[in-house]
């Protein structure tokens, strides 16, 4: 590969994996604004948006993370144990932060679906760059309802202002180009193990989604979270499909 080739694909990931991930910090810029009122409507737009938070984070296992997870692991049986080893894994982090009283299971979700998603659009670059913007297009719209709920989350710990949220969600964007990049330059050689990190990603996220993002999105007698999460998974699924048939 050559130099001019090498540096317009390091700037192609930068470029896709920042846009993705500004949406982060955008959520959070909608949620900042002012409360929407009556409190009824707040209350339920809110749920609606976890709800539809959590049906983007399973339908990105569903149709993204596990599926090609297993693929570049050849779909070795040993793929379970990764899904297993993610949720462990990730039932320990959040007791760890639980002690330190900053839980923050949506925020956990964000990272947990961006980061591993970057590595793999870096490692699309190289195996298949007709679907990376796509899968950018894909990681962004997960990363917007996801942010704005993140951000009324943190925002609801102590010692956390609206300006300081905003700082520390911005923050959190450097890490998709990051990601990338690292997935360009090592896992695309190493298919296995970008495998096993999507799968063990995806262990997490489930056990996020069931112990915490699920119960704060019951509200009840209403019935629009429910759908919300019907309508997250299938805008995952929508996004795949617009992959696979480009």
């Amino acid at each position: 590969m050559s130099l001019n080739a090498l540096y317009a694909d390091v700037v192609y990931i930068f470029a896709l994996t920042t846009l993705a991930g500004a949406c982060i910090p955008l959520g959070g810029v909608l949620a900042s604004i002012e409360r929407i009122s009556p409190n009824w409507l707040e209350q339920e737009f809110r749920h609606f948006l976890i709800a539809f938070g959590g049906g983007i984070l399973v339908g990105a296992v569903a149709v993204v993370l596990v599926p090609e997870g297993l693929k570049e692991m050849g779909h070795s049986v040993l793929g379970i144990y990764f899904i297993l080893g993610g949720g462990l894994l990730f039932f320990g982090i959040e007791r760890l932060l639980g002690v330190k009283q900053k839980e923050a299971p949506q925020l956990t979700g964000v990272l947990l679906d961006y980061i591993p998603e970057a590595a793999a659009l870096g490692g699309l670059i190289v195996a298949s760059p007709k679907i990376a913007p796509l899968m950018a297009a894909l990681i962004a719209l997960q990363n917007l309802p996801e942010g704005f709920n993140a951000y009324r989350e943190l925002n609801d710990q102590p010692g956390y202002t609206p300006g300081k949220t905003l700082r520390f969600m911005s923050m959190l964007v450097i890490s998709g180009p990051v990601a990338g990049l690292l997935g360009y330059f090592f896992l695309a050689g190493h298919r296995e193990v970008l495998g096993a990190i999507m799968l063990v990603a995806s262990g997490g996220i489930l056990y996020l989604i069931f112990q915490d993002i699920a119960p704060q999105s019951r509200l009840n007698h209403h019935w629009s979270p429910p759908l919300g999460a019907v309508f997250g998974f299938c805008l995952t699924m929508y996004s795949d499909m617009l992959a696979s048939y480009s």
